[in-house]
């Protein structure tokens, strides 16, 4: 598996996936900061397993909606805890609702924090023309 990771101008850096999709991110608005994307990845993760499960079963989703709250810790200025809020409506099945937490609970993205890679980062020399 492999991304590249480009700079098209300015403050602009993007994300290319193997099969050509671009993520673009920024410092300055104009696309989702790299930060911001990595949270937002947690959350949407978790939906996309809510959504698969209540599509399974022909359960409405029009009336729930996942709420993520992230605690700092003061001293290191970092995440320290997050917490993913399955709001549901009333008449969502009871029989469901610890279902529904497994579910989230299945997020890639989670269990890759949960336990993270090991990272390697150095440089390569590449010839200019290798690079277009």
């Amino acid at each position: 598996m492999e991304m590249q990771i480009v700079f098209p101008g300015g403050a602009r850096v993007d994300a290319v996936s193997s099969d050509g999709m671009v993520i673009p991110t920024n410092q300055d608005g104009s696309a989702p900061a790299p930060f911001g994307l990595f949270l937002a990845s947690i959350g949407t993760c978790a939906g996309i397993y809510v959504l698969s499960f209540c599509q399974q079963r022909g359960l409405p989703t029009d009336n729930i909606r996942i709420v993520q709250r992230m605690g700092y810790n003061p001293v290191s200025h970092m995440i320290d805890q997050i917490e993913l809020d399955i709001q549901i409506s009333p008449d969502f099945p009871d029989k469901y609702r610890d279902a529904l937490i497994r579910s989230a609970e299945l997020c890639a993205v989670k269990k890759h924090l949960e336990n993270p890679p090991v990272f390697d980062v150095h440089t390569s020399v590449t010839e200019p023309e290798a690079l277009n």
